[in-house]
């Protein structure tokens, strides 16, 4: 039986919010089955929980917000990545703050974190959500189209376009496709940073987002390079924490996907789109699980390799 997975034990990290600048303790702890991954605000008065899924998502605007009520939590997708790529179902995250720390800005500490904790399954099948014909979301025209689309695939690949008319950028890899099969999640994806431009940060800083954000915890570039003294993880680094972020992004559906997404320069809002428009289409998907692990995709019954 292909099994839903938790925590052996609880974890815990401190950062800062990569827009808000306000320190946070994030404790990460194990769940029963069919818990899903909830969030839950233990700074208020009384604790809130905050269930992920497609619609507790209210607002996509640089990163992926839930809330429940007054409630928010702000930034949640590299840890949603991060969870994802370990084949995680079920977790509560206690939170101090409005939003997750960003760490060094990828989703590696969060994997690191969760690994160090321990990976167990459980005695209850995992339940999976089945593309059964493509759905696709479209925004603009010409120059400013942007799209994202899931198509059957038994197991679940993604593939990414970006297109950034700078230096820095287009002397990389723009495109990038990525299968779970490989369970190569944690190498190949994982360590892939959140970029921003020095031109956008003092308007950001304007408008109260990006206080918290680096050169320790975000690839940098001014009008033609990248200011980072380490360089780039990756030589294709940009698409590849595009693909992170879609992952995590994908995640909040609250079950992992059997699926082929690609999409053309996508963010949180399209891909959140997306998997809203999915479940508005009841023909377009089926929960499925697997009673032999011979049924499922390769590399979907295994526990991802330690680092």
């Amino acid at each position: 039986m292909v099994s839903q997975r938790t925590l052996r034990s609880l974890t815990k990290a401190v950062g800062v919010g990569l827009h808000s600048g306000q320190r946070v303790e994030l404790t990460l702890r194990p769940a029963a089955p069919d818990t899903g991954i909830v969030f839950r605000r233990v700074d208020l008065p009384e604790p809130v929980e905050i269930p992920v899924n497609a619609r507790s998502v209210t607002d996509t605007r640089l990163a992926s917000t839930i809330s429940n009520g007054g409630a928010k939590v702000h930034t949640i997708e590299h840890l949603m990545s991060a969870c994802a790529g370990l084949g995680l179902d079920n977790l509560y995250v206690d939170i101090t703050a409005e939003e997750v720390p960003i760490l060094d800005g990828s989703a590696a500490s969060f994997v690191y974190l969760l690994q160090s904790a321990g990976v167990v399954q459980q005695p209850v099948p995992k339940r999976f959500v089945r593309v059964l014909r493509p759905v696709e979301v479209r925004e603009g025209a010409g120059a400013q189209l942007k799209w994202a689309r899931l198509e059957p695939y038994h197991g679940y690949k993604l593939s990414f376009e970006i297109e950034f008319d700078h230096p820095a950028v287009s002397s990389t890899g723009q495109r990038f496709e990525f299968d779970f099969g490989t369970g190569q999640y944690a190498r190949e994806i994982a360590r892939a940073r959140t970029f921003g431009f020095t031109r956008d940060v003092e308007m950001m800083r304007s408008h109260g987002l990006a206080l918290g954000g680096g050169l320790d915890n975000a690839i940098v570039m001014d009008d033609v390079k990248v200011l980072n003294a380490d360089g780039l993880r990756y030589q294709d680094e940009f698409v590849k924490h595009k693909i992170l972020d879609a992952i995590g992004d994908l995640y909040i559906l609250g079950r992992p996907l059997l699926a082929a997404y690609s999409a053309f320069r996508s963010g949180h809002a399209l891909n959140n789109q997306l998997i809203r428009a999915l479940l508005e289409q009841p023909d377009a998907y089926e929960e499925v699980s697997f009673n032999r692990d011979s049924e499922a995709p390769r590399g979907f019954a295994e526990l991802a390799p330690a680092w």
